[in-house]
């Protein structure tokens, strides 16, 4: 049984900016009533400060490598709340752009995750985990072997998994 956590309304949008260095510059009502941070806890801080130890640091490595190469993502993420309980989101990450096209930050917007999704990446971050146990790299390639089996790339994958009732 997955524990889901604190549930999002349908209607919830967290969003929140970063720097390049992923640190705080923004957030709405709903990162701080959903995280339980306070603006000042938050602004300024790396934007991990809601990083749950539930998940793998490879899904960060690709969130980032895509950003970096002025892409946008998609992940299921498990965020931490400041009373160390968790709350599940949908994220759709992107870099933010200056007039000459330099990325200068990051955008993200969270939504409430479908529910059937989130059963199945915890199986799947769950496997990360005890992989990564032994590197970063093995975690990795654990979720490059899965998008082989399914012949996807990585936000087809979680995109088809969002999508599915």
């Amino acid at each position: 049984m997955i524990d889901l956590g604190m549930e999002l309304s349908d209607s919830t949008l967290i969003t929140s900016k970063t720097d390049l260095k992923g640190r705080v510059t923004y957030c709405n009502k709903d990162f701080l009533r959903y995280s339980g941070f306070s603006e000042d806890e938050v602004f300024g801080k790396p934007h991990n400060i809601v990083r749950h130890k539930d998940m793998p640091k490879a899904v960060f490595k690709i969130l980032w490598d895509y950003v970096k190469r002025g892409e946008e993502v998609f992940a299921f993420v498990k965020n931490r709340t400041k009373d160390n309980g968790h709350y599940w989101v949908f994220a759709n990450v992107t870099p933010s752009f200056d007039m000459q096209k330099n990325i200068v930050g990051y955008y993200s917007v969270r939504r409430k995750p479908n529910p059937k999704a989130i059963k199945q990446i915890a199986q799947v971050y769950r496997s990360m985990l005890s992989a990564q146990s032994q590197s970063t790299q093995a975690s990795y390639a654990l979720l490059e072997q899965k998008l082989s089996e399914h012949n996807m790339s990585y936000n087809h994958f979680i995109l088809s998994l969002q999508e599915r009732a």
